[in-house]
C-alpha cells in the first residue's frame, strides 16, 4: 500500500509553504487562547471589543481565527487585558544560524 500523505512538521503554515510560517503559527496560538478566554467569559463581540480597546469587526475576525491585521504585540496586549501573564524569552538559537519563534500556552 502506497503512503499518500506527508508527516506534518507541526506547523501547518510551513507545511503549506506560506511565508512567515513561524509568525503565523505564533499568531494562531495566541488567537486560539484569546478565543478561549472570550468564550469562557461569555462575552459578546461588542463587549469583548470594548474591553480590549478594539473594534467589533476585529474581534469578529479573531473569533474566526483570522488575525490578519493584528500584530503579535497587539495579541499579547489582548491576553494581558484578559488576565494572562505573557512572558517573552530571548535566547541563543540552537545549532541554527537563524532563531525561531514559538509560544507555549499554560493551563490556568
Amino acid at each position: 500500500m502506497k503512503n499518500d500523505h506527508e508527516k506534518s512538521s507541526g506547523n501547518v503554515f510551513a507545511d503549506l509553504g506560506l511565508p512567515n510560517s513561524e509568525q503565523e503559527m505564533l499568531k494562531a496560538k495566541l488567537t486560539v487562547e484569546i478565543y478561549r478566554l472570550i468564550k469562557e467569559r461569555k462575552l459578546t463581540q461588542t463587549k469583548a471589543a470594548a474591553l480590549l480597546g478594539t473594534t467589533q469587526a476585529q474581534v469578529s475576525a479573531l473569533m474566526r481565527c483570522r488575525p490578519v491585521s493584528v500584530s503579535v504585540g497587539r495579541l499579547m496586549e489582548f491576553l494581558i487585558i484578559l488576565g494572562r501573564d505573557v512572558e517573552v524569552t530571548v535566547k541563543p538559537a540552537a545549532k541554527r544560524k537563524a532563531g525561531a519563534m514559538s509560544v507555549t500556552v499554560l493551563a490556568a
